[in-house]
């Protein structure tokens, strides 16, 4: 592997991070439950570093905050916009999936 500098890799995270957000924001027909069944996380996992990332550097970042950073609008906006009923099944899955 390369040996990359901090601020080089500091640098490729962000940018791969930023993508990663902008994706998520473009493919808003993927559910957060979906990617909680799928990968164990969601945008408000993301959203939820990011503001212990901004709290622990002494930002104090709220959470309605850090979703609208992750979601590119205020969360209720989003929900209301794009969010829909999970089916019984997804969320069976959820409930078993669940983290603790």
């Amino acid at each position: 592997m390369r040996n990359l500098t901090k601020e080089q890799r500091r640098d490729f995270e962000a940018q791969a991070f930023r993508t990663l957000v902008e994706h998520l924001r473009k493919r808003t027909d993927v559910q957060n439950i979906d990617l909680m069944n799928l990968a164990g996380f969601c945008r408000n996992c993301l959203s939820n570093w990011y503001r212990d990332a901004a709290n622990a550097a002494g930002v104090d970042l709220g959470k309605d905050e850090s979703r609208e950073i992750i979601y590119g609008m205020p969360y209720a906006e989003w929900q209301a916009k794009y969010q829909i009923e999970a089916s019984d099944a997804k969320k069976a899955e959820f409930e078993k999936k669940r983290p603790d």
